[in-house]
């Protein structure tokens, strides 16, 4: 596993990561990606904010008294200059400049409003579709993970629901005000003026024109900054859990000169979007203001002619800078448009990718009470990842109730698709794979798994105490249970000394555990999840040979009465078994006990005979060096 690992991390990123297009991952170049030129992604938010119609509903009220009260500004601004600043218009320019305080207070409460309602919009939206992306995440079959780097999929997780985060909390915030702004200005320039607002209505197209045509490049730009970023992490995701076996290879330099050409990458692509936007940003700018002061130029002939006051034109000018302005910030929001359409695109191919392993419409139930029989019916099945590979091979296997089963055969012999078949991890591609006589894709996968209790060859601690990692193997048993469970795995014998015993917290992977304590610790899950069947892979492969004993026993305890399937290369451990089944490139070759088998002269025999007499010369040396 650490070899494959650390493989992976040394190969190219962009050659990994296209790689994931063919094998029915989510899609990581964006070379190969389908270009689109709308915004469609963003409308699989719409559902996320229609849940809050409430918050959406007080945000839109807030930001419309927050636009009228900023467009009744000039309003005021007219009549003040209309009716001049005499000794007699004392009392009239003392009423509107009160006005004016009470339109800047209706701003400020309606500004305070629309800013809580658009960022608690914005907090809960990211927060529902955070947690709607990780739920289908782990609804995904394993098949998708060995397509799609972890990473890239942190990075969409994280950073792209980020952005989106930004984008509902400031950007739609500013969009939407601006864009009232803009048409309550535009009215309000037509009411005043309409010859003035004529002649600047047609300066719009010039501006709007590089917004749609430019701002198509900004997102892909947009895209490309995201994705390489997303490459960064995944290579960093992929390289620290394997730190050890990096400083191992001395290959940290190496690493490290290829991250920094990710992060590269990663900095030129920010830059050329920021560039792109900057441009598109100035561009309109100088444009819009531009054609304002040609129009207000005309505007001052109109004055000089009587043909306009100056309150009108003092009026229009305001309304006009507003236009302006809003039009200035609609072109800076439209990049960060462009980014959540992109991020929103990364999220959706995710919640997308359908899952290949799912329930029935109408699930079969499995009897009850379980029996705990194991039936696989003349089954062939290929790795997505390998097709030219036959994983297993019309493999026929029948397990009785409560009868111990070993599998032994080896490497790539196809020992753990056997798990992985019978966990429904995978369907075959032919053939059947049964429970108490239920063909499982016809049973709800939950309740299939629920019949099973996997003690895994590499076990996985989270990060938690230990009681709680035994624990995950059922959450609703009570603490007696839970410490039963780690006393029969032994468990009690090496957390009782640590410092908070069982209530020890555990480092990331359990780093600060053995492998044998951590293998312990799975068992004990295994005998908390109290299953009918028992799926040991390699169950006391790291534990020295007085824990080996320990949990030798907890297991003999646990296997009575309950149908076992046991994976092994160490033959010594299977020896007790009731049948040992024989497997050799995808194929059951033989089977029998092991005195059977031994007789037999096959494959078995031949494995036997090079671990036991392995095993005796080194006891053999081991004598030999006490001697001496």
């Amino acid at each position: 596993m650490r070899r494959r690992r650390i493989r992976e991390v040394e190969e190219s990123a962009a050659t990994d990561e296209s790689d994931t297009a063919e094998a029915g991952g989510i899609v990581t170049d964006p070379k190969r990606r389908a270009k689109s030129r709308n915004l469609k992604p963003l409308k699989r938010l719409l559902p996320y904010l229609m849940r809050h119609r409430g918050h959406v509903a007080m945000a839109l009220v807030a930001l419309i008294a927050a636009a009228l009260a900023t467009l009744a500004v000039p309003l005021a601004v007219r009549r003040v200059i209309d009716h001049g600043f005499s000794a007699e218009n004392v009392q009239f320019v003392n009423q509107y400049f009160a006005m004016m305080l009470v339109v800047a207070g209706i701003l400020a409460a309606a500004s305070a409003a629309r800013y809580y309602y658009v960022t608690w919009l914005g907090e809960k939206v990211v927060a529902d579709l955070r947690t709607d992306v990780f739920a289908h995440l782990l609804k995904l079959s394993p098949a998708f993970y060995e397509k799609t780097h972890t990473g890239e999929v942190l990075s969409r997780l994280t950073a792209d629901t980020t952005q989106i985060k930004s984008a509902f909390g400031t950007t739609a915030s500013q969009a939407l005000r601006n864009l009232l702004l803009l048409v309550g200005s535009v009215v309000m320039m037509v009411v005043t003026s309409p010859k003035l607002s004529g002649l600047t209505l047609l300066a719009i197209p010039l501006i709007i024109l590089p917004l749609v045509i430019y701002g198509r490049k900004v997102r892909s730009l947009s895209r490309q900054a995201q994705d390489t970023l997303a490459q960064t992490a995944s290579l960093a995701q992929e390289a620290l859990p394997a730190v050890a076996v990096v400083q191992a290879y001395r290959q940290e330099d190496r690493l490290i000169r290829r991250f920094a050409e990710a992060t590269r990458i990663a900095f030129r692509a920010a830059v050329q979007r920021t560039r792109a936007r900057a441009f598109l940003t100035a561009a309109i700018i100088f444009i819009a203001f531009g054609a304002i002061v040609a129009v207000l130029w005309l505007g001052a002939q109109d004055v000089l002619a009587g043909r306009l006051t100056g309150g009108e034109l003092g009026q229009f000018v305001l309304y006009a800078a507003f236009a302006a302005g809003s039009l200035g910030s609609l072109s800076e929001v439209w990049g960060e448009v462009q980014l959540t359409a992109g991020a929103a695109e990364r999220l959706a191919e995710i919640l997308d990718t359908k899952p290949q392993i799912t329930a029935p419409a109408r699930p079969e139930p499995l009897p009850e009470p379980p029996r705990g029989e194991v039936r696989f019916d003349n089954v062939t099945f290929t790795y997505p990842t390998r097709p030219d590979h036959k994983a297993l091979d019309g493999v026929s296997l029948s397990v009785k109730p409560g009868e111990r089963v070993a599998i032994v055969g080896p490497s790539g012999a196809g020992k753990s698709t056997i798990f992985s078949l019978l966990l429904r991890f995978y369907d075959p591609d032919s053939g059947a794979v049964m429970i108490d006589g239920v063909d499982i894709r016809k049973a709800d996968p939950k309740q299939v798994r629920a019949r099973t209790a996997l003690v895994p060859q590499e076990t996985v601690i989270f990060t938690g105490t230990i009681l709680e990692n035994i624990r995950f193997g059922n959450p609703e048993a009570s603490d007696e249970e839970v410490l039963a469970a780690a006393r029969a795995a032994r468990v009690d014998e090496f957390a009782e000394k640590l410092p908070d015993g069982l209530n020890t917290m555990l480092g990331e992977r359990g780093v600060n555990l053995s492998g044998g304590q951590r293998q312990r610790i799975a068992i004990a899950r295994a005998i908390l999840a109290n299953a009918p069947i028992l799926l040991l892979d390699e169950a006391t492969s790291a534990l020295d040979a007085e824990s080996e004993q320990h949990v030798q026993a907890a297991l003999e305890t646990l296997m009575e009465g309950r149908t076992t399937l046991a994976i092994a290369h160490r033959l010594a451990t299977v020896r007790e078994a009731d049948r040992i089944i024989v497997m050799d490139n995808g194929r059951i070759v033989d089977e029998g006990t092991h005195e059977e088998l031994v007789a037999k002269g096959g494959l078995y025999a031949r494995l036997a005979r090079l671990q036991f007499d392995m095993a005796a010369n080194g006891e053999a040396d081991l004598v030999q060096g006490e001697q001496g």
